[in-house]
C-alpha cells in the first residue's frame, strides 16, 4: 500500500512538472517561430537589395553632432532622379541630381507622402536645384535600409546629403528646418538668387521668420487637436490671424520664399479636412493664396497623388 501511493504520487509530481513544462516549450516556440521569420525576411531584403547592384557614395556626416561615413547606394539617374505628377497637372520634367558648374551631388531622400519630407522638396524645386530623389518605406515590412539609418539614426525624413566633388566637405541635413536654413543660406545651392534670405529686405526676412514660427509652434499642433476632435473654432481663429499676416500673391510678396515652402504642406492638408473659404478677412486670402500655389510649377510638382499623412 505505502509503494502504491508512492508511486502515485511520484507519478502525480511528473504529469505536474509536464504539464507546467509544456507552455513554456510552446513559448520558446513562439520566439523560434519569430527569429526564423526575420531571418527570413532579413534573407529577402539582402538579396532584393543585391538584385539592384547598388554600390555606394561616402558622406560625412556633421549635422547631428558627429561626424562620420555614411554609405547611400546610388542608382542610375533614369531610375532614381524622380518627378511627380500632382491630381492638378500633367507629367513634369525629371531634374538632374548633379550641379555640373559646381561639380556638386544633391541626394533628397523622402517620402511623398509626408509634410514635413513636402516642404523640404518645395524648396529644393522653388529653388532650381538639382537633386536626385530617393524614397524610402518608412513602415514598410521590409524595414528601412542600413544606408538611411546611417545617414540619420532617427529614422526620420526629409533628408539632403550633399557631396562636394570638388575635396570640399559632405554634410548631411536630416530636418526640414534644416533644410530650409540651409537653401536659404546657399549650402544647398539652387540657381542664383532663388529662395535666398539675403535677396530679401530686412523686413522680408522677418516675416518669413515669422511665418515658419507660426507654422511649426502654432497651425502644426492646433491643426492636430482640431483634426482629432480638439477645438476647431481654434484653429479657425489662428487661421483668420494668419489671414490677416498674407501679403499676396505669395505670404511675404510677390515671389516664394521659405515662408511658402514651410506652410504649404499643412494648409494644403487642412483645407483637404475642412476648407477654407469666407470673406478676405477671415480665410479667403488664404484660399486664393492656396489656388496661386497649386498653379506653381515648382509646388504643384510636390503635390501628393496617391494619398498623404498627417503629421504626427
Amino acid at each position: 500500500s505505502v509503494a502504491i501511493q508512492k508511486s502515485r504520487a511520484q507519478q502525480s509530481a511528473t504529469n505536474t512538472m509536464t504539464s507546467n513544462q509544456y507552455p513554456i516549450h510552446r513559448h520558446c516556440a513562439r520566439h523560434c517561430i519569430v527569429l526564423l521569420s526575420l531571418i527570413s525576411s532579413n534573407v529577402s531584403l539582402l538579396r532584393a537589395v543585391s538584385s539592384f547592384q547598388l554600390g555606394t557614395h561616402n558622406f560625412k556626416k556633421t549635422t547631428i553632432g558627429i561626424a562620420h561615413k555614411a554609405s547611400i547606394p546610388p542608382s542610375p539617374l533614369s531610375t532614381t532622379i524622380m518627378s511627380s505628377r500632382s491630381r492638378h497637372c500633367s507629367a513634369l520634367p525629371a531634374k538632374s541630381g548633379v550641379d555640373t558648374n559646381n561639380n556638386v551631388q544633391t541626394q533628397f531622400v523622402t517620402n511623398k507622402r509626408c509634410p514635413f519630407a513636402q516642404k523640404a522638396w518645395i524648396a529644393l524645386e522653388s529653388s532650381e536645384c538639382p537633386y536626385e530623389m530617393r524614397e524610402v518605406s518608412l513602415y514598410g515590412a521590409g524595414g528601412k535600409p542600413d544606408w538611411f539609418w546611417e545617414l540619420n539614426p532617427k529614422g526620420t525624413v526629409p533628408i539632403v546629403a550633399v557631396k562636394n566633388g570638388s575635396g570640399g566637405e559632405d554634410v548631411v541635413f536630416a530636418d526640414s528646418e534644416l533644410i530650409l536654413d540651409a537653401v536659404g543660406d546657399g549650402r544647398v545651392t539652387g540657381k542664383e538668387g532663388l529662395l535666398l534670405m539675403s535677396e530679401l529686405s530686412e523686413e522680408e526676412n522677418a516675416c518669413v521668420g515669422q511665418w515658419r514660427k507660426m507654422i511649426s509652434k502654432q497651425l502644426v499642433p492646433v491643426g492636430k487637436s482640431a483634426v482629432l476632435g480638439g477645438s476647431l473654432p481654434k484653429l479657425r481663429s489662428l487661421l483668420k490671424e494668419l489671414n490677416s499676416m498674407l501679403v499676396g500673391p505669395y505670404l511675404v510678396g510677390e515671389k516664394i520664399t521659405l515662408a511658402d515652402c514651410a506652410a504649404f504642406p499643412f494648409l494644403w492638408r487642412i483645407d483637404q479636412e475642412f476648407g477654407f473659404g469666407g470673406s478676405a478677412k477671415d480665410e479667403g486670402k488664404l484660399r486664393a493664396w492656396l489656388d496661386k500655389c497649386m498653379d506653381t510649377t515648382s509646388i504643384k510638382r510636390t503635390i501628393p497623388e496617391q494619398g498623404w499623412w498627417w503629421w504626427w
